[in-house]
């Protein structure tokens, strides 16, 4: 285990013991990418929360290795994956009309009072009675409360979680870290994760060929089986047929 964090020139410089920073914006859960870490690496994992306003920021200043973000993003400059999508609701009050609907459509919420803000600020909101407001599917659960409730919108715009870093940062050891991450995050597992692939095996020679062929012609002459051995009918000669 490296005991420093080193990158390439122009970059930041860190003297704290080495430590893989994964920063992601809220309602993206990471407990089985970080399980899945700590399991295979010595190397320590620290998790950072960002704003979605300044979602880039972590990794932009080289505070983080990489982020989980919700695009659309900006990302001049930066390698990114988009992982998977998420569905959006409206988060209403618990007496709200669409309270207990299984969906809404965009045509429902016209009229309603929906506020787009802060996610937390407007989930308070919401609780008052005096509007409704759209999220992703994880910010309604992570806001979830007893006073209002969470329902999907059929035709909303989905949004999707991608994982970016900025390469131009890391050294080669760091780039293997992320690569190793981007693994657990793609499902590879332990043993097909960076696995060195078997050297092919090797083809016989012409002169082995024939010495194989010439050992397995001597063992067939050396114990000969009859027809009957092998479990077939000896062939019995044909009369002459007989003139009429």
């Amino acid at each position: 285990m490296q005991t420093a964090r080193s990158v390439v020139a122009g970059g930041p410089v860190r003297s704290e013991p080495l430590t893989f920073v994964v920063a992601a914006v809220p309602g993206v859960t990471l407990t089985r990418w970080t399980r899945a870490w700590h399991e295979r690496s010595d190397i320590p994992l620290d998790v950072m929360r960002t704003a979605p306003q300044t979602q880039l920021d972590a990794v932009l200043t080289g505070d983080a290795d990489v982020c989980f973000v919700r695009l659309p993003v900006d990302t001049d400059g930066l390698n990114a994956i988009p992982l998977y999508e998420e569905v959006a609701v409206v988060v209403v009050p618990e007496d709200h009309r669409f309270a207990g609907a299984d969906s809404v459509t965009l045509a429902d919420l016209e009229g309603e009072n929906v506020v787009d803000g802060e996610w937390s600020s407007s989930v308070e909101l919401v609780a008052t009675g005096v509007a409704v407001t759209v999220v992703p599917h994880s910010i309604g659960r992570l806001f979830s409360r007893g006073d209002v409730a969470a329902v999907p919108v059929a035709d909303a715009p989905a949004t999707r979680v991608a994982l970016v870093w900025r390469d131009d940062l890391l050294d080669d050891d760091a780039r293997d870290r992320v690569d190793d991450f981007i693994g657990i995050v793609r499902g590879r597992t332990a043993n097909s994760s960076r696995a060195t692939p078997a050297a092919p095996s090797e083809r016989p020679t012409a002169s082995a060929k024939k010495a194989a062929a010439a050992k397995k012609a001597a063992a067939q002459s050396a114990s000969p089986r009859t027809a009957q051995s092998r479990g077939k009918r000896p062939t019995r000669a044909r009369r002459p047929r007989q003139g009429r």
